[in-house]
């Protein structure tokens, strides 16, 4: 006999209905599994005959073919073993099939029959609804998760049994509700805010004007300037996410694995911060079924990377792509999966290994061929493609001993959300929101320079022979100035004169 369920995977940080076909036939009793499943779906039918077992429901022998369609796509999930179990079971004559059409199933199962949560319930919800699903059968640990996604009903229940019994009218399922979250522990959140950096008022501007436009920055400073401490408070000064950026977070973290269990809607920017020791694959994304990396986690947040030389140069190189087209690409055997990583990139450094070129109250123990080989890690192509260059000097003793409060990033971040509501209303006809996400074309009909900052670009850029692309990053810097300053129309040559300062503001010698 057959029968079909629907169930889900994850495609990037698409979900994907698949559909799983269940025949049950004479012959000789064995158990297959079809449609390019990998090592974990294809384990599902040991765990699908157990949990079957233990619910106290009995398998006729038979030979049983599973196949999930469609067929040329590379499936990952062991979230396909509800809808394995319910199609076998519907096979065979236990659940009504026609019931089922109506149901995308999603959760794993354990021996005793439970359901268990999966990772990717969000995109795979959001796909099922697409498609026009308007029930999803999920882990109790999911029910949040499937939530955010209106206009489907979600049903959780505890065990295989009692989703058979629901099928067959005998047990009452009701709609799930939003379940409190259970991770949530009695203690006091410390949380990282700007007034805590005493002095540094050049790096506080330049972060400030980052965050306002969406530009990444490069810090360069001796031990304990407060490079770190400044960068792990830059997600604090950006914008609240809107509603449609957390779901795209969410996603990503759920197809990650990172959205922790009961979770639901992540409302804070993401703050990444990888080992300098980190892999391409960490970073960037992989594996034989691509999974996002630290840039991708990073999307809508910032990403930091402190003791930026000390990364593999492989890695430093691959980070182009996604600062340039705020997006990266990951071609596998299996296929090409496209993952989103608009992020602002803050990068932090010393001036030569031991830390000390340049302090004029300590001795740099490098020598010049050092020195050039630590900064040579980095190369020309990728400091282009990073707006700001700033050095962050040693604190003062009297700025660090000072009782007054430095200003809060509560008050930073009003500046900074004035400043993108200008550039919403700006962009909104490309569908951008911030500043460092124009191209050239959207600088020229955007970014009207006064005849005075005209002038002093064009004799910059003649004197540094500079790039096109730093022509192009200089003028997005003084847009941004010039809406923290006033919103006004055209950019004036006070503002293009601060976005080459912060642009030009080191001498590295690299590639």
């Amino acid at each position: 006999m057959y029968a079909r369920t629907f169930g889900a995977t994850t495609q990037g940080v698409d979900g994907l209905i698949i559909s799983v076909e269940v025949d049950s036939a004479n012959g000789m009793p064995s158990f297959d599994v079809v449609g390019l499943a990998n090592a974990a779906v294809r384990e599902a039918k040991e765990r699908v005959r157990t949990a079957i077992k233990n619910s106290g429901l009995r398998l006729r022998q038979e030979k049983i073919t599973v196949n999930l369609a469609p067929a040329d796509v590379k499936k990952e999930s062991a979230g396909l073993d509800l809808p394995i179990a319910v199609g076998l079971l519907a096979a065979q004559g236990k659940i009504p099939a026609a019931v089922l059409n109506d149901y995308v199933l999603i959760s794993e199962l354990s021996l005793e029959g439970k359901l268990r949560a999966v990772d990717g319930v969000l995109p795979m919800t959001v796909k099922a609804r697409d498609e026009g699903f308007k029930k999803i059968i999920v882990a109790q640990d999911n029910i949040n998760e499937a939530l955010l996604v209106e206009g489907v009903e979600v049903f959780a229940p505890e065990t295989l049994i009692e989703l058979v019994e629901f099928f067959q009218g005998e047990f009452e399922i009701k709609p799930s509700t939003p379940q409190p979250d259970a991770d949530t522990d009695d203690f006091i959140e410390l949380i990282d805010d700007f007034s805590d950096v005493q002095g540094q008022f050049m790096a506080k501007r330049a972060l400030e004007i980052a965050a306002a436009g969406g530009h990444n920055v490069l810090m360069v400073g001796v031990p304990g300037s407060g490079k770190t401490m400044l960068a792990k408070r830059v997600s604090t000064i950006l914008p609240e996410l809107t509603h449609e950026e957390a779901l795209e977070v969410t996603k990503i973290y759920s197809v990650a694995g990172k959205l922790k269990r009961k979770g639901g809607l992540i409302t804070k920017r993401p703050f990444q911060n990888p080992n300098h020791d980190a892999s391409a694959a960490a970073i960037i994304g992989g594996g034989v079924i691509p999974k996002p990396g630290q840039v991708t986690l990073a999307h809508h947040g910032v990403l930091f990377l402190d003791e930026l030389p000390e990364f593999k140069k492989s890695v430093l190189e691959a980070l182009r792509e996604p600062l340039e087209e705020r997006q990266i690409t990951i071609s596998r055997v299996n296929g090409t999966l496209t993952f989103p990583s608009s992020m602002i990139l803050i990068c932090a450094m010393n001036p030569c290994p031991c830390g000390w070129y340049g302090d004029k109250d300590h001795t740099c123990n490098c020598s010049p061929l050092e020195i050039k080989k630590y900064t040579r890690k980095l190369s020309g192509p990728l400091l282009d493609r990073i707006d700001i260059h700033i050095r962050v000097p040693r604190v003062k003793y009297d700025e660090l001993t000072s009782k007054r409060k430095a200003e809060s990033s509560a008050a930073v971040r009003e500046r900074v959300s004035a400043a993108r509501v200008i550039q919403l209303e700006r962009l909104k006809k490309y569908n951008l929101f911030c500043n460092a996400q124009m191209n050239h074309a959207m600088l020229q009909e955007l970014c009207i320079l006064t005849p005075e900052a005209e002038k002093l670009l064009k004799d910059v850029f003649e004197a540094k022979n500079l790039s096109a692309r730093s022509y192009d990053r200089i003028i997005k810097v003084g847009r941004t100035i010039a809406d923290l300053e006033d919103g006004a129309e055209k950019i004036n040559s006070k503002h293009i004169a601060e976005a080459i300062k912060l642009r030009n503001d080191l001498d590295l010698d690299v590639q």
